[in-house]
């Protein structure tokens, strides 16, 4: 709930406020600084012509642009920043700023504060877009009035006045998006930590920000644990208020939602009842299955009964650009899988098929290892493509792992037209990339919607 003590810090009335980034988030602080009257500027290091989409969102408000640059003179004489995730908190040209006492704010941040009704947040080094779909549907199924946003692509602040006492908001959130929060969510759940991001932030300070999460929790908060992952099941320590785990065994204490003989089962003050058969899970792979267990989890800790985790897991199809299928052509089946910026979720992806599969990775590398991912691909795909600055990188694990057929390509697009080559009817064409898009494209969402874009043209399409 609001806090009434802070209202007054954040009141930006005639006030100098800089937003850093003009992402989804900087358009989103954008608009509701503008709204409360602030004097506002847009501070990016990318050209007008970078940003013209963006800047069209918000051209109409009366902001100043400071773009092409971060001027730091100009951010050091704002009274206030909002620094977009995307932005390092360690770039140069915010330093002075910093030594100025300059508050450095952030939307999430923000809208934990002003929020008026409970906050479920997420995160987790992987599985955070699905289960926070799956949470949704399981509370909608409840008939809650929610809302759901953060680093799923939604803003939060512009929705800050349809948002009731009674609305549940459930919030994916990177581990950028925690930097600058001081309120925890009233149901905070970590799915897992792994080795990620590892390009930006030392292993050490990457784990110390996914479990800021639970930081300002208090006695009436839940936290929200997985008991399978080693990081996680440590966390309990650091829960201020009431523990639920979540597992894909029966070892997990206490109030859970644990797996038993394939079905899984909550235990809330020592009252065990099934909530669902795994079977009844529609998504593809393992990692789907647990990422419906922890949703029951969450469901469960923010009151939803069980009748509702059944109902919303059923409904639950899947999102796009997560093993999402594109097409079908020629007997081969494409599927768009680029949220996978990471070994590991790659690893997931293709041990999500029982078919012969055609990999496509390539991006910007993350510096995380790839030598279990290389052995997977030996055992489980017919030919790998490769594209993007990562490629010589990866075409290297893969020769130390074994003889899989490797092809380079430039780009996204010849990466496409090889695989469409390479593979044979019943085969799977997948785009697990395994590294960020950032060598190409803003985003994974673009890369994966060059890539449907691209399987729409191979003819004989059949979606």
């Amino acid at each position: 709930m609001i806090d009434t003590r802070r209202l007054l810090e954040f009141d930006f009335t005639d006030k100098r406020v800089t937003v850093v980034g003009l992402g989804v988030e900087g358009v989103d602080m954008v608009r509701y600084l503008s709204r409360h009257h602030a004097d506002v500027t847009i501070s990016d290091s990318k050209t007008p012509e970078r940003l013209a989409e963006r800047l069209s969102d918000v051209e109409r408000l009366g902001v100043n642009l400071s773009l092409g640059t971060n001027d730091e003179a100009a951010l050091a004489a704002a009274e206030a920043l909002f620094v977009s995730q995307g932005v390092p908190l360690d770039l140069p040209q915010l330093k002075t700023a910093r030594d100025r006492g300059v508050p450095f704010l952030s939307m999430v941040g923000l809208f934990l504060e002003l929020c008026p009704g409970p906050i479920v947040g997420i995160t987790g080094s992987s599985g955070k877009s699905t289960t926070t779909a799956l949470v949704n549907e399981m509370l909608k199924a409840d008939d809650r009035d929610i809302f759901v946003g953060g680093n799923i692509g939604v803003g939060l602040l512009d929705h800050l006045t349809d948002i009731r006492p009674y609305t549940w908001s459930v919030l994916e959130v990177s581990h950028t998006q925690l930097q600058l929060v001081e309120r925890s969510p009233h149901v905070a759940a970590v799915l897992n930590i792994t080795p990620n991001h590892l390009d930006r932030f030392r292993w050490d300070d990457y784990r110390a920000l996914k479990a800021r999460i639970l930081a300002f929790q208090e006695a009436d908060d839940i936290a929200v644990l997985g008991y399978d992952n080693a990081e996680t099941r440590a966390l309990a320590a650091k829960v201020h208020g009431r523990l639920v785990w979540f597992s894909m065994t029966d070892a997990a204490p206490g109030d859970a939602v644990f797996v038993r003989d394939g079905i899984a089962i909550s235990r809330w003050n020592g009252n065990e009842q099934p909530l669902f058969a795994l079977g009844d899970v529609r998504l593809r792979g393992e990692h789907n299955r647990e990422n419906a267990v922890a949703a029951a989890a969450i469901a469960l800790a923010s009151g939803a009964s069980p009748a509702a985790i059944a109902i919303g897991l059923r409904a639950f199809g899947g999102m796009e650009h997560r093993l999402e299928f594109v097409a079908e052509s020629g007997g081969v089946s494409y599927y768009n899988d680029s949220i996978a910026t990471t070994p590991e979720r790659t690893l997931a992806g293709i041990r999500s098929f029982s078919e012969p599969v055609v990999l496509l990775m390539g991006g910007r590398d993350k510096e995380l290892p790839l030598e279990e991912l290389a052995a997977e691909a030996q055992k489980r795909c017919r030919a790998v493509v490769l594209f993007g600055e990562a490629a010589g990188k990866l075409e290297k694990a893969l020769t130390a792992a074994g003889s899989l057929q490797t092809v380079r390509a430039e780009t996204l697009d010849e990466a496409v037209q090889a695989a469409s080559g390479l593979a044979q009817p019943g085969d799977v064409v997948l785009l697990s990339p395994a590294c960020t898009s950032y060598d190409a494209y803003d985003n994974f969402e673009q890369r994966g919607n060059r890539f449907r874009e691209l399987v729409s043209s191979i003819g004989e399409v059949q979606p």
